[in-house]
Parts: C-alpha cells; sequence; structure tokens
C-alpha cells in the first residue's frame, strides 16, 4: 500500500518470521549462537524460551536455513497432543505412516528409521514449537524418545521452543529426568530501547530501494516504552505509523505521530490500554502514562471524524494509484499490438527490372541473296506457299 511512497521493496514491518530481517542483536545473536552450538555438538535437549513475538520463530527459521542438506529437519507446530498423537504426528512428519500400528511398532519404526539415517551419515533433529502447550505426560513421552541412541550418541535431537510458562512447566517434580537431559537452555528478553531503535531502523535499511526513511530516537524511545520491547508489538506500530505517514504524505515521523498512532491503536483495540498493560506482571519496565480514555457522546467525536479522514484520504490515494496503473496497462497492451503487428507484416519484395531483351537483327535482303540467290520477297512468298500447302 504504502511501499512506492516510501520507495520499498516491500513492507518492512510484516508479521511474517522472515530470517532475512532478523535484527542481530545482542540477545538474538547470543541465543542463536546457544542453538547453533547444541545442534553441532549434538547435545541432549535444547530449550529456547521467550515472550510472546519476542522473535523466537524467526530465531528458529534463521537456524534451520543455516543447517546443512545433511540434517534431517522433523518441525511440529500443532502441540495440543496427548502422547499417542505426538508419536503418530512425529513419524508423519518424518514420512512415516502410523496408520493402524500399536505404540510398540509405531517405536519400532521410528528407531528403524533413526538407525537408518546415522548410517546414510545423516542427523535427525526434532524441533517442538509453542511447546508450552505440551502437557506433563507429553513431556515425558519425548524424553522416552530420547532414548534412542547409539554408544556414543543420541539418534534424535529435540528443540524446544516456547513461552516463558514452559519453564514453569519443566520444573514440575514428575519431569525431573527430563530436566536432567537439558544442555542447552536460553530465554530470549526483550530489547532495550537503544536496540528497539536500531531494530527499526535496520528493518527500514533492509526494505528500502533507495535512501532509507530512518524514526528519531525520540519516535522509537516512545514506542520501546509501549511496547515493552516486544519486536512483534514494535512491528505493529511501526507499519501503523508508516500507514498515518502514507495517508498525510509525511516521510518523517517525530514523536507527536508515534503518539497519535498508539492513541488509534488503543481506540480500535489493536492493543491494550497502557494502563492495562501497566497492571500485568509482566510490564517491569517503565511503560507510557495511561491516556485517559476519550468521552464517547451521542454524535462522532473529533478523533473519529480525524480517523474517518484519514481512511478517506488513502482510500482516494489508493484509487488514483490504481487507475494511474490501469491506464499505464492499457498503453502496454496498445503498444504491444502495434509491436505484434508490425512483426507479423509480410516483408515487401522491391520489384526488379525486366532483364533487357538482346537485340537480333533482321538479315537485310541481300543476305538471302547471298546464301540461297533469290530475293527476300521471293523467298517469303515461297515460304507462305509451303505452308498452305501444308
Amino acid at each position: 500500500m504504502y511501499e512506492r511512497f516510501y520507495d520499498l521493496r516491500e513492507r518492512p514491518f510484516a508479521l511474517s518470521p522472515d530470517p532475512e530481517y532478523l535484527y542481530p542483536s545482542p540477545v538474538h545473536q547470543e541465543a542463536l549462537d546457544y542453538l547453533r552450538y547444541g545442534v553441532e555438538s549434538q547435545a541432549g535437549f535444547i530449550v529456547i524460551t521467550g515472550e510472546i513475538g519476542s522473535g523466537k520463530t524467526t530465531l528458529l527459521q534463521t537456524l534451520l536455513r543455516s543447517l546443512d542438506n545433511q540434517t534431517t529437519v522433523g518441525r511440529i507446530v500443532n502441540t495440543m497432543l496427548e502422547p499417542r498423537e505426538l508419536l503418530e504426528t512425529i513419524l508423519i512428519d518424518f514420512g512415516l505412516d502410523p496408520a493402524g500400528r500399536s505404540k510398540p511398532l509405531l517405536l519400532r519404526d521410528l528407531s528403524q528409521y533413526l538407525v537408518d539415517q546415522r548410517i546414510a551419515g545423516r542427523l535427525v533433529l526434532l524441533v517442538i514449537d509453542e511447546a508450552q502447550n505440551l502437557s506433563l505426560s507429553a513431556l515425558e513421552e519425548l524424553r522416552m524418545l530420547s532414548n534412542l541412541e547409539t554408544e556414543k550418541s543420541k539418534l534424535l535431537q529435540i528443540v524446544m521452543v516456547g513461552q516463558p510458562n514452559l519453564r514453569d512447566k519443566l520444573a514440575a517434580p514428575e519431569l525431573e529426568q527430563l530436566r536432567q537431559r537439558i544442555t542447552v537452555s536460553y530465554h530470549l528478553p526483550p530489547l532495550d530501547a537503544q536496540e528497539t531503535g536500531r531494530y527499526i531502523n535496520h528493518r527500514l535499511r533492509l526494505a528500502a530501494m533507495g535512501a532509507p526513511i530512518q524514526f528519531p530516537a525520540a519516535a522509537t524511545d516512545r514506542i520501546h516504552a509501549r511496547t515493552r520491547g516486544v519486536p512483534r508489538i514494535i512491528n505493529v506500530v511501526c507499519d501503523a505509523a508508516l500507514v498515518f505517514g502514507y495517508a498525510e504524505e509525511r516521510r518523517t515521523f517525530d514523536e507527536a505521530l508515534v503518539r497519535e498512532v498508539l492513541a488509534e491503536l488503543e481506540t480500535t483495540g489493536v492493543l491494550p490500554p497502557a494502563q492495562a498493560e501497566a497492571s500485568t506482571p509482566s510490564a517491569a519496565v517503565p511503560a507510557v502514562a495511561p491516556t485517559p480514555a476519550p468521552v464517547r457522546s451521542a454524535g462522532p467525536s473529533q478523533q473519529d471524524r480525524d480517523v474517518e479522514a484519514r481512511a478517506a484520504a488513502v482510500e482516494m490515494r489508493e484509487q488514483a494509484i490504481r487507475a494511474r496503473e490501469r491506464e499505464l496497462e492499457a498503453k502496454q497492451r496498445v503498444l504491444a499490438e502495434e509491436y505484434r503487428l508490425l512483426r507479423s507484416r509480410p516483408a515487401v519484395t522491391p520489384i526488379q527490372a525486366p532483364a533487357p531483351i538482346p537485340y537480333v537483327p533482321v538479315p537485310a535482303p541481300q543476305a538471302f541473296d547471298a546464301v540461297r540467290g533469290e530475293s527476300f520477297w521471293a523467298w517469303l512468298k515461297r515460304i507462305m506457299l509451303k505452308e498452305s500447302v501444308s
């Protein structure tokens, strides 16, 4: 929508986890180093936790992209599973068919698959996202799967990624044996104020096709205070700021614009009120002073009218862009058709002048006298009489 206005090749604050946009902050780089160490050393369990939207999935995508083709990866994202369902899901993800088999046969098939992979010189990595949703019995089932090993190394390496309450589950007395097998563990904290500014401008630089736009420190500090340094919420606020700037044809982003964006996101329910966030236990960092809720009157408020005006301006701009694109497409079609007609027209062969007829002189009458001893007229008469007789 606004990419052309800001000279961007794509939206820099999309919510999908894109490894190309991973900002190598000290905490993210350290977490990635922990992950790589755990995989390369073929350690036991690897556990990575972090708040919702802290960048765990992007970090995981970056790790998986860096693995060589000698690593077989199975990934499970739907973790609302009981132990047997978890086992069946693992087999399906590795390309095995669990239909109609008892649990001992499922375990035998998985063990044989892991042995075959090891003989082929391949490592098998099982990644479980949203692992905080697993029940205690399902987590214990994972521990039992980690018993599949040779005399020197594990046949299956397991990475569990989840929210902070995953650590609470792992602290349960029933999972003491599983905790002892966790060799790499890292909690991904949110970004601080300085890293938030660097994160925002890093993504803007990556998406820029020309000179990148930037958010000043005052604006990024305000964003950090409201988002608590959580990357996903930062993306939501910055994307909305770009939309607001596009509607008002602004290429600079000051703190006043950010305040306006935050107020609008709270009004529309995209963000909870700042006061509600400040009352939650996780809000350990200073938050923005709570904005008083606007008093709703019977008619639309000035803020509502401003929102409607911005939406109308954005819609008009989008319509103008679409009309211009349709006009350019029509011109391109006309030019393409003219070019096609020119290419299909047969080539004109130039008319060549006929070859000159050679001049053959008619024998003079005296020549006949010399050949036959008669005049031309006598010769002609003789020839005509001969033709009439025949």
